[in-house]
Parts: structure tokens; sequence; C-alpha cells
């Protein structure tokens, strides 16, 4: 459960880097700061990266070999509170721009890429 705390506070800090980044970014191509939901987004992304960690650390305390699919059904999720949540209000003009999209798929990724990186290691730890 500890390392699970200490990841989470790890993927907090990088969110935050990157988010400042990608203010930055928008800031230097005179783009509007905190529109398209960016804050919500990566909200959302780590608060979903923390309750899919949860759940596979539980299933692994289980040995049990559903990890994986517990992996892609909360990449699913991810997906589901996009189209609900984001895709909305991006397509409410009629097309989906691309600052749009990277409001979104930035945090997403870092999650995602995070994520595989602290359960890899923790599926490589296991005992069998």
């Amino acid at each position: 459960m500890a390392k699970s705390i200490k990841f989470l506070a790890v993927l907090a800090g990088i969110l935050i880097i990157v988010f400042a980044i990608h203010l930055a970014i928008l800031y230097y191509c005179n783009l509007p700061l905190f529109e398209n939901r960016i804050i919500l987004s990566y909200i959302v992304n780590f608060i979903l990266a923390g309750i899919i960690l949860f759940v596979i650390q539980r299933a692994l305390k289980k040995k049990s070999s559903q990890a994986g699919f517990i992996f892609m059904a909360g990449s699913g999720l991810k997906f589901l509170f996009f189209f609900l949540i984001f895709y909305p209000t991006y397509r409410a003009d009629g097309s989906m721009q691309t600052i749009e999209f990277v409001a979104f798929f930035v945090p997403y990724a870092v999650c995602l890429a995070l994520e595989v990186m602290y359960l890899s290691k923790q599926l490589n730890n296991q005992v069998y």
C-alpha cells in the first residue's frame, strides 16, 4: 500500500510538471490557457489512474491472473469518461480541434505510460 501511495505522489508531481509545460506551450502559442476542460482532464485522468492502480493491486494480492484484463477495462473506463464528459463539449461546434484533443490526450498518455511502467515492475516482482 505504501508503494502505491508513493507512486500516486510521483504521478501527481509529474502531472503537475506536465501541466505547467502544457500551459507554457499554450501561453507561448497565444492560445487560451484554461479552456477545453484542461484542468478537469488532468484531474479525471489522475483519479482514474489511482482507481485502476488500487483495483489491480488488490487483484495482484490475490494472485489473480485477471490483472491484465482489469488494466484493459480501466483503459476502457478512461475512454468512456472521455466520450461522456469531454467529447460532447469538444464536438459542440461541429468539429474537434487539435488543441481540444491534446487537452485530454496529454494527461491520458502520461498516466498510461507511468501506470504501465509501475505495474510492469509489480508484475515482474510477483512470486508464483
